[in-house]
């Protein structure tokens, strides 16, 4: 419950990514991930997640992430590590983490394994209707009283 007084924050609506070069990023993240971009604009690009965005902006000068990341939601992490393996990136401790050819680190999760859930008109939108919760998944939203209705997200038998 949110205090008297304080907005209550409800979500990351976008995430910026410094970058080398616009371009060379979007060529860099396509090889990996099917998205859609959603537009560009000066030395930034925009990449469509529905309702929430990634924007890539050029200029980037610190060093690479050490721990700082994000985790990057997706329907399957196979075809990520297979990718990933391609094009010769070095992946990071025991989960799907690597670093873009900038520094940035990124950390890809599998939607049905986490609490983070799109609205089921999102999801129809984005073609991806078809991605489920597993059980231990649904079990840590409803310790929160977030369990999804039967009607929104059917319960997988076995995790993938």
């Amino acid at each position: 419950m949110a205090e008297q007084g304080k907005a209550r924050a409800l979500g990351i609506n976008h995430v910026v990514l410094e970058v080398g070069n616009v371009d060379e990023a979007l060529e860099f993240y396509g090889a990996i991930f099917d998205f859609t971009l959603r537009g560009k604009r000066g030395g930034a690009a925009f990449i469509d997640l529905g309702d929430q965005f990634l924007q890539l902006s050029e200029n980037r000068t610190q060093e690479p992430d050490a721990q700082r990341h994000f985790g990057l939601v997706v329907d399957d992490r196979e075809p990520v590590r297979r990718a990933l393996e391609e094009l010769g990136v070095e992946l990071i401790g025991n989960r799907l983490n690597f670093r873009d050819p900038w520094g940035n680190r990124v950390e890809v999760v599998r939607y049905g394994d986490i609490q983070f859930t799109k609205a089921p008109h999102i999801l129809r939108g984005m073609g991806a209707d078809n991605v489920e919760k597993t059980p231990d998944a649904i079990a840590e939203l409803a310790k929160k009283g977030m369990a999804p209705d039967d009607a929104d997200q059917k319960s997988k038998t076995a995790a993938e």
